[in-house]
């Protein structure tokens, strides 16, 4: 008899992909982990900044979070670490309940993670609607666009608000700070990161250009070793030596953050209090939340490019859950899998979790090694890196007017009114409104998909045919039935043909009681053929199938 827990079950993927590894995946895994090691760097530091944190943060929870997810996890390929989903999340709790009680929430929300696993929840999360996932994933991709135009623009403003209003009152008073050098670097970075990864592809616009003037484009040795330099990386090395160089007057970490410190951070516990976790509930269950779904929406679409076995939801969700615990300790913020992270280690060649572990390793490296020139990077380059993961997150095709036509008028309610939410208010307002408004609709669409039919009326039989699932958002279509009951000759006998009802449930129940009832008042008979395994089950279970054999009413039950 299994256990109603995971734990008996927690089996890193890590344990299963040692069997037959070899010296070709170690170097190719090794190759593919470094690469994305050096391109999680400006990431980390982009993402943290962004938050309202200081750029060690986000750094460290990339090395920490993306090793224990790799180490731990249900999935082959997939990287964790900071994520541009829990920017505007992460900025609004600095913002109302400060630093401490975003660790403490952090390390809280993990814990749920790793109990939603251990009870086997995982799959779940795959309930959520499509239409909810893009809706609030455009909406997440334009707040973080909106967020970079401070750094973007180079504006000098004290003190920025969490709500999205608030932010772009502030920026327009303060339009008169803009800074063109700064706006120049991240527009270079920019359009830089849009053409890095098109630019050396054997299909590239330059290979196409080429070609038609008579020439042959020719992937040799040195281009692609060159074309496989991550453009993050170019970008941010690059544009801090011309803004070093040329002494542009601009932001940098150094003038914002003093630079990043060079040593491992010190294990600390945060104040701990009930009283604080009370306080924390919303923050708790949005980090929560947010994790599990861009975790497990990470690892679903790992599996779909890379090719391996199936990642384990619930596995996942508890290596998640460690690492959300783990690292508030040492000042992270919360992690979860990172998509382009994810796909580059894929295209990488990484085909285990031993590449995520060398990312980590590879990250931890760079941190010791060359922590000191981090505070040369103008922080307006990583606001361009932003701009260009945003710009990638967003599903925009989704909202053009040719591809709306193609949706149903549910999907576009769902999907639109997920963005408008996450835009105005927050990612834990429109996923629950998204998901309640979705479960109304669906209701509404199985309701449809029951129906009951009059067969003969010719008395002193009365027939209906049912079809469909009788269940509580569709049970009110008997009552057309009680009606006619309470209406017909006495002595009729009311037949009701299930041998097309497939499902129902104590409501469902109830209705054909409230039938009965009305045939034993005017002295008829009522019977159900043809009952399927479910309905005959409940109707037993409840009693009311003795109820038809003995003639007498009952009371409801729950079925």
């Amino acid at each position: 008899m299994s256990s109603p827990l995971n734990l008996t079950r927690f089996r890193p993927r890590l344990m299963d992909t040692m069997a037959g590894y070899d010296r070709g995946r170690f170097l190719r895994d090794l190759g593919a982990g470094a690469t994305v090691g050096i391109v999680a760097l400006p990431l980390a530091m982009a993402f943290a900044i962004a938050s309202g944190l200081k750029p060690e943060a986000g750094i460290w929870t990339a090395i920490i979070a993306g090793f224990l997810i790799s180490f731990l996890g249900g999935s082959a390929v997939q990287i964790g670490g900071p994520a541009g989903a829990f920017i505007v999340i992460v900025y609004g709790i600095v913002e109302r309940y400060g630093v401490a009680n975003l660790l403490i929430a952090t390390a809280c929300a993990g814990v749920l993670l790793f109990m939603a696993g251990l009870f086997g929840l995982g799959r779940l999360v795959r309930f959520v609607p499509l239409s909810i996932v893009v809706g609030f994933t455009n909406g997440i991709a334009v707040l973080i666009l909106l967020s970079q135009l401070k750094d973007l623009l180079g504006l000098t403003v004290e003190r920025m608000p969490a709500d999205v209003f608030s932010q772009l009152h502030a920026m327009a008073l303060r339009l008169d700070t803009f800074n063109p050098h700064a706006f120049a670097l991240g527009l270079a970075c920019v359009l830089g990161l849009l053409a890095w990864s098109r630019l050396f592809r054997g299909d590239s616009a330059l290979a196409r250009a080429v070609q038609r003037v008579g020439g042959r484009w020719v992937q040799t040795r040195p281009v692609q070793i060159v074309g496989r330099i991550p453009g993050p990386i170019v970008a941010l090395v690059s544009l801090t030596l011309v803004s070093w160089g040329f002494a542009l007057p601009v932001e940098t970490i150094g003038t914002r953050f003093g630079g990043i410190p060079e040593g491992v951070p010190a294990f600390a516990l945060p104040d701990f209090s009930w009283e604080t976790v009370k306080q924390l509930v919303t923050p708790t269950l949005t980090i929560a939340l947010l994790g599990a779904i861009e975790s497990l929406l990470c690892a679903r679409v790992a599996d779909q490019v890379s090719g391996q076995p199936r990642h384990d939801p619930n596995q996942e969700l508890m290596a998640q859950g460690i690492a959300n615990i783990v690292t508030p300790f040492f000042g992270g913020m919360p992690a979860t899998g990172t998509i382009a992270r994810t796909v580059t280690n894929i295209r990488s060649g990484g085909s285990s979790p031993i590449a995520g572990i060398v990312h980590a390793v590879t990250l931890l490296l760079v941190v010791l090694l060359a922590a000191p020139l981090a505070r040369h990077v103008p922080l307006a380059v990583l606001a361009g890196i932003l701009v260009f993961v945003g710009l990638n997150m967003g599903e925009w095709r989704e909202f053009t007017p040719g591809q709306l036509r193609h949706f149903s008028r549910h999907y576009r309610l769902l999907m639109l009114g997920t963005f408008f939410l996450t835009v105005v208010f927050d990612l834990t307002v429109a996923v629950q409104v998204g998901i309640v408004l979705a479960c109304a609709l669906f209701i509404r669409r199985m309701s449809g998909l029951f129906s009951v039919e009059l067969v003969t009326l010719q008395p002193p039989v009365l027939t209906y045919r049912l079809y469909g699932a009788m269940f509580f958002g569709a049970a009110a279509k008997l009552d057309e039935a009680v009606n006619a009951a309470e209406r017909a000759p006495r002595g009729m006998t009311v037949v009701l043909d299930a041998t097309h009802l497939i499902y129902i449930d104590a409501t469902g129940v109830d209705a054909l009681r409230q039938l009965h009832r009305a045939v034993l008042a005017r002295d008829g008979l009522l019977r159900i053929e043809s009952l399927q395994p479910q309905p005959l089950e409940v109707l037993e279970r409840s009693g009311f199938a003795e109820e038809l054999t003995t003639g007498q009413p009952g009371v409801s039950h729950g079925a």
